[in-house]
């Protein structure tokens, strides 16, 4: 069995990166404080790919500590951009899925909790059973949310538009996937060009980049093993395919860009994709060692990306 990396002391983890890694870290007391607060593992494991030497497995010469903190702020940043527009189409989605299950099977808990009301097909069976035990136990049991405790108590009823507040993106995507077809239509309709199928493609997909901006992992580089749908925005951006998939905007982040221009209102993808390429010029900025292009490839993004809003969907 291969051992474990010894532990090192703050001291100990910058005298490795200077002299063993080729960094330098020009104010050790600044880069001390990073690391306490960030954790070596966070900042240098996280982000060091794209300043390393792949031959010497060092850092480029003259890559700074500074750099580093750089990538990491920059993907602080986007994780904190992307989390914003993803909880406005997590938000709709509450709200159109209660409002058109409880349109066609009326507001009595007893509806969303039976299995009968939903794509109860043997391949699905388990997984709705799953997610139909965690609206019941949010429906029955004490909670910490009021809302949810007021209707219970007072009302012996817990409708679903009351329930859905306390939803993960996950449940409300797997909802929507076990709801009857004719109910994910009416949701989809909501969206332009987007049909059910493709909307639990881009569901899926939107779930795991929650959970990266949530839970504070590294988001620039990030791939899912979903896709969204082939769109028009591929074509239109020329981007290269191998073999019959495209090399970007399929599992990646500009996937999650991609799901935002059909997702989002028109204005409020025109002023994400402004911050975004903010960020991304801002970061440029300050680094030597990554490229405009190194960094686009890595985010899985064209070169073109910015054209993104030019084209009709």
């Amino acid at each position: 069995m291969q051992k474990s990396k010894p532990f090192l002391s703050y001291t100990q983890q910058m005298d490795k990166l200077e002299h063993d890694k080729n960094l330098v870290i020009a104010d050790r007391n600044y880069a001390e404080t990073v690391l306490k607060r960030l954790s070596y593992f966070a900042l240098i494991s996280g982000y060091k790919k794209l300043y390393m030497n792949l031959t010497t497995r060092k850092y480029k010469d003259d890559t700074t500590f500074e750099e580093i903190v750089a990538l990491y702020r920059l993907d602080e940043n986007l994780r904190g951009l992307s989390l914003k527009y993803l909880l406005q189409i997590e938000q709709a989605m509450r709200s159109m899925l209660s409002y058109y299950f409880t349109e066609k099977h009326g507001d009595i808990q007893t509806a969303y909790l039976s299995p009968q009301n939903y794509d109860n097909s043997p391949r699905k069976k388990q997984a709705l059973s799953t997610l139909l035990g965690v609206l019941k136990t949010l429906a029955l049991n004490s909670t910490d949310y009021p809302y949810i405790n007021h209707h219970r108590n007072k009302h012996k009823n817990v409708p679903l538009w009351v329930l859905a507040k306390v939803l993960t993106f996950g449940n409300i995507s797997k909802l929507y996937q076990f709801f009857t077809q004719d109910i994910k239509v009416k949701v989809s309709k909501n969206y332009v060009s987007v049909n059910e199928k493709e909307l639990v493609q881009y569901l899926k997909v939107l779930t795991k980049f929650r959970n990266v901006c949530a839970h504070n992992d590294r988001l620039f580089s990030f791939t899912t093993k979903d896709d969204i749908p082939d769109t028009v925005i591929h074509a239109k951006l020329g981007i290269a395919k191998k073999g019959s998939q495209y090399v970007y905007g399929k599992n990646d982040l500009f996937s999650l860009v991609i799901a935002f221009r059909y997702l989002l209102e028109k204005e409020e993808f025109i002023l994400f994709k402004r911050m975004l390429n903010k960020e991304i010029v801002n970061f440029i900025s300050k680094t030597t060692h990554i490229s405009y292009n190194e960094l686009l490839h890595e985010m899985g993004f064209p070169i073109n990306w910015t054209k993104i809003s030019a084209y009709k969907i």
